[in-house]
């Protein structure tokens, strides 16, 4: 068996291969090498130079003793997959599910989220978007703090778990999109810069050192983590956390040269493989094909869309949701795709962004009413539960699932979970710990929030609180309730983006849509589909359109024609 790392800043390297020491031989490029008897299990670790203390493997597979001890063997072909009739599923169409898995369930691992996959398909869901799993410090955080790329969190239950989640979701006709991070590794367990010079300090970002893409092996270690989630794990997308702080100044920007490799994998493995990035820059060059000039990722996340379905639902117009508060910012999101298309942006004091060329396929953006960092992001974690009535969740599924690009659902938002999703952390080194509640709570009280209102990261109530509830939309009574009618509501909703062609028609040329600011309503048109809704205080009269496909609640008749109450939507065949 060949043991091999990348270890450039090293003038020796050793293995130390259960207990036993062997001096590891350079190759070129500073990669060294060792050759040993095959030992699947055995635990290992690289001592480098005179330090006596064993380092992880910076490729570790598995850290069953936490990211400071020693890595394990592990061979991923050794799992039996089931899914070899499983063909892909494609973007184009689909219905997203975001899940942190420490929060889905009670037990919060991926053994048990397996038991509730069942609630996804009933709900018509077509991917799930697992928040990151690999190996960070700590018994829980929302993942964003992994320090060992390729390792998945033993609190999770570890790398085979994982291949049995994966395995699973095929079998139920699900695909599994995996959150990733590339832009900065977490403050504790980070080993890589006594390796070799994977970080840029010339180069930090909002939370550290970035990642020095000048080098090919970094690059390399990127790449290949990413086509190891794809190939060795049967992901079918990946979901890239912040491209907007990737600092690449090379003839071939590593978003390009990822995707190009992920789209020769998806060749060669005959399915299809979907890239999907996280961007505040509003440029339309990310999801441009290649040929095309663009880097040719496949989608990209809107925030704009969020923002505007935001701030009409909830009339919050402070810091960035104030440029989205005239109806107009929901009509523009909804048929042109951003809003910030090279606009004045007041929240960042200049223009900002690029229109999207009217030939892209809608399904390129994906948009949301709520998401992780939405949520986890406000001072308390809350939802729009905390604050909308039942008719105003049921509008926010409406936008969110009428919506021309790829809706995604934040779990628990089907049913209007009461629990919030807060930021949460378990940093086991004191000072860290500190440091991270006081920033956090410091943050917010600068921006007028009470202290005392704002969850201390670091208290495992915090994590306890963020943990989903089941007997919200299954209680043991069986009796129905707001959280049943609201998952009613969703259930009904993905269905007609199914059976409705003009719901998941990806031409920006077929929508269109009129809207008044002063009465506060919108009507959108998808094809021979309207989508109609009523912010204002009086009825909204739509004609005689000849079919109501759905309503949020009962439509009403003034003049010989129908009506959408107050606060309610309606989708019809005109």
């Amino acid at each position: 068996m060949s043991f091999e790392v990348w270890a450039p800043k090293a003038g020796t390297v050793a293995l130390l291969l259960d207990g036993e020491r062997h001096e590891m031989h350079a190759v070129g490029d500073g990669w060294w090498s060792a050759v040993v008897e095959e030992r699947p299990g055995s635990d290992y670790g690289y001592l480098l130079d005179d330090d006596e203390t064993p380092l992880p493997d910076p490729r570790s597979r598995r850290q069953p003793d936490g990211v400071h001890a020693l890595s394990r063997v592990h061979d991923p072909s050794a799992f039996a997959w089931t899914d070899e009739a499983w063909t892909g599923r494609q973007l184009a169409g689909g219905l997203i599910y975001e899940m942190h898995v420490g929060t889905f369930t009670p037990d919060g691992t991926l053994e048990s989220a397996i038991a509730r996959l069942p609630h996804l398909v009933e709900l018509g869901v077509d991917f799930v978007e697992l928040l990151p799993v690999n190996a960070f410090n700590g018994t829980h955080n929302w993942g964003y703090d992994g320090v060992l790329w390729y390792a998945v969190s033993e609190s999770y239950g570890g790398p085979e778990a994982y291949q049995r989640f994966v395995d699973a979701c095929h079998a139920a006709g699900l695909g599994v999109v995996q959150d990733v991070v590339y832009n900065h590794l977490g403050p504790s367990g980070n080993y890589l810069p006594r390796f070799g010079p994977y970080l840029s300090d010339g180069s930090a970002n909002t939370w550290g050192a970035s990642i020095d893409f000048s080098r090919p092996e970094v690059r390399s270690f990127v790449i290949d983590n990413a086509l190891m989630w794809l190939r060795d794990n049967h992901v079918d997308a990946l979901r890239l956390d912040a491209v907007h702080a990737l600092v690449d100044d090379g003839p071939v920007h590593i978003l390009q040269e990822l995707a190009e490799e992920v789209d020769a994998l998806s060749a060669h493995l005959r399915r299809p493989l979907t890239l999907i990035a996280e961007s505040d820059l509003n440029d339309p060059k990310l999801i441009t094909p290649r040929e095309a000039g663009g880097y040719g990722l496949h989608a990209q996340w809107s925030d704009d869309y969020h923002h505007a379905v935001h701030v009409a639902l909830t009339g919050e117009t402070t810091g960035y949701y104030a440029d989205f508060e005239p109806m107009s910012a929901l009509a523009k999101v909804a048929t042109r795709g951003f809003f910030h298309d090279g606009t004045w942006s007041s929240f960042r004091d200049r223009e900002h962004g690029k229109p999207i060329p009217p030939e892209t396929p809608t399904w390129r953006l994906v948009t949301y009413a709520q998401n992780h960092d939405q949520i986890g992001n406000r001072a308390t974690g809350d939802r729009l539960s905390e604050t909308l009535d039942d008719d105003e969740l049921a509008l926010a599924a409406l936008l969110s699932l009428a919506t021309p690009y790829t809706p995604m659902l934040f779990m628990g938002e089907e049913w209007g979970a009461s629990t919030p999703w807060q930021f949460f952390t378990s940093h086991p080194e004191p000072e860290l710990a500190e440091a991270t509640a006081e920033g956090r709570i410091e943050e917010f009280a600068r921006m007028g929030w009470d202290r005392d209102i704002v969850p201390d990261p670091q208290d495992p109530e915090t994590f306890t609180r963020s943990h989903l509830n089941w007997e919200e939309p299954y209680p043991a009574d069986g009796e129905p309730s707001r959280h049943t009618r609201l998952l009613g509501v969703h259930r009904s909703l993905a269905r007609l983006r199914r059976t409705e062609p003009e719901l998941t028609d990806p031409r920006f040329g077929r929508l269109s849509a009129e809207w008044s600011d002063d009465e506060r309503w919108i009507r959108l048109r998808r094809g021979g589909l309207e989508i109609a809704v009523n912010l204002s205080e009086k009825p909204l009269s739509i004609g005689r359109p000849s079919e109501v496909l759905f309503a949020t609640t009962a439509l009403g008749e003034a003049d010989g024609a129908m009506t959408v109450p107050p606060r309610g939507g309606a989708i019809v065949r005109v």
